[in-house]
Order: structure tokens, then sequence, then C-alpha cells
């Protein structure tokens, strides 16, 4: 099953068909971010590395255009930047410079990754700043901590030398926690990511309700977390996102609709 959309609307004709998918994804996931509540006015980030129609890499990736809120994103209005942060095509937008920062060094060292996902969530932010990060306290923190890592607050991330460490605090993993700072999540396809911040957010959320109640909570046992993705895959088949992105698409239709323009 494809997780791409299809869009309901006609295609710019200097935009071939695997990239209007990739935007049509993309910009979505901008809105599904704003239905969810994960936005920060116009502060974070979603990108999503651009292929041709062979599946390699071109060098370009999108990413929102800087001033738009993420209810507000279409298809069409996600902006092309090079590896250096160039625009590739004539947008009245700029692109945000720590977005940049943060994405280009992760698209730039993991070529499994086709979408990096960054959010300021209230609850993600509180978590990370809990010297204990993420508890093993539910069965969304096991799928995370399976695959998890941990960067140190620098500041805004604007300077090119923060870069090689994030991308060593990431590693292989699928989810980074950005210590004073918020979250980010890493997939082979816009879904992908998507799927791993739901996790990630959902288990913040439900750390910090726990934590409020007050009682001493109850950890999950080292070895059910080893076997985490063995458990995910098994239970959805290896087709987790696959099985969750068109629901999700058919939600943002009914709710908001207008991101495949």
């Amino acid at each position: 099953m494809s997780t791409h959309s299809e869009s309901a609307h006609a295609r710019p004709a200097h935009i071939d068909q695997v990239e209007w998918r990739l935007r049509c994804d993309l910009a979505a996931a901008y809105r599904l971010v704003a239905m969810f509540g994960w936005d920060d006015l116009v502060f974070t980030h979603i990108s999503a590395r651009v292929d041709d129609a062979r599946g390699e890499p071109t060098g370009a990736f999108l990413i929102n255009p800087y001033g738009l809120m993420f209810e507000e994103m279409t298809a069409s209005s996600l902006v092309k930047v090079d590896a250096r942060g160039v625009k590739l095509e004539d947008s009245p937008h700029a692109v945000n410079p720590a977005g940049f920062v943060i994405h280009s060094a992760v698209h730039e060292a993991r070529h499994d990754v086709g979408c990096v996902l960054h959010t300021h969530t209230l609850n993600g932010v509180a978590v990370s700043a809990q010297r204990g990060g993420l508890l093993p306290i539910s069965q969304h923190s096991i799928f995370v901590l399976s695959s998890l890592g941990y960067h140190d607050y620098e500041g805004v991330a604007l300077r090119d030398d923060e870069k090689p460490r994030l991308v060593a605090d990431l590693g292989t993993n699928t989810h980074l926690m950005l210590r004073n700072h918020g979250l980010l999540t890493v997939g082979r396809t816009v879904a992908d990511a998507f799927l791993a911040m739901y996790f990630f957010e959902a288990s913040c959320n439900i750390q910090v309700r726990a934590q409020a109640g007050g009682g001493e909570l109850v950890a999950i046992e080292p070895g059910i977390v080893a076997t985490a993705r063995q458990q995910a895959g098994t239970a959805t088949r290896g087709q987790g996102a696959q099985l969750a992105w068109p629901g999700l698409l058919r939600r943002l239709s009914r709710r908001f609709p207008g991101w495949d323009a």
C-alpha cells in the first residue's frame, strides 16, 4: 500500500509527479501537526528529501516557507532548497535558518532518511528538561525508547559547527530528544516520521500526566523495552505508517481540506 496522498488538484507543469506526491504528503503532515496541536506558530519544521524518478536523491529538499502557519500549508507553497539552503525556485518566502541547520545536518548524514520532523510542544519540551528524560512507563514509550538519542542544548541552532554533534547524538536512531528544546523524528517517508512523532508526543504527554498524579510510577521491565521493535513489527506486520497514513489523510480531508493545492 502506498503512503502517498493522491492530490485532487492539478499538478503544476513544472513539478514532476514524484515531487508533487511528496509535496502533498509533506503539506498534509504540516496540517496534521496543526490539527494535533503540535505546532508552535511558525517556528518548527518538517522537511522532505526530493528524489528523482529512480528514487535517487537530487540534493534538494522541501521545507516550509517561513511565515506561513502550519494549517495554511499547501503542496505548492513549500520551498525547495539545496544543501546550502539556497532556494531552487522562486518563492516570496524565506527559509528559517535555524530550521535549515538542523534539517540539513540530518539529511546530509542519514541517506536512509526521507523526512525529518521537529516539534516544540509543551509536554515534549517539559520532558526534554527532565534529567531522566523519557521514562519507560507506558506502552507508547517503549517504541520510542528502543530507538532514542539525546542532544544537549547549545542555543538556537544557527551554527554549522553544531551539526556533527547533533548527527552523532541521533546516530542510527529514529527519535532524538533535543534537551530544553523539543523533539525530532526521522523516517524513510513522511508517514514514517509522522507516526514516530505521534508515539514520541504521546509518550511525553502520558509521562507529564503520570508525574502530575503524584503517585509512585511503575516502570516497564528493561527486557520488554529491548524487544519493542520486534513487538511493533509483529503487531503491525511492519506496516505501521502505511496502515495509519491513509486514514489520517481522510481525517484531514474532512477537517482541513486544501493541503494538496
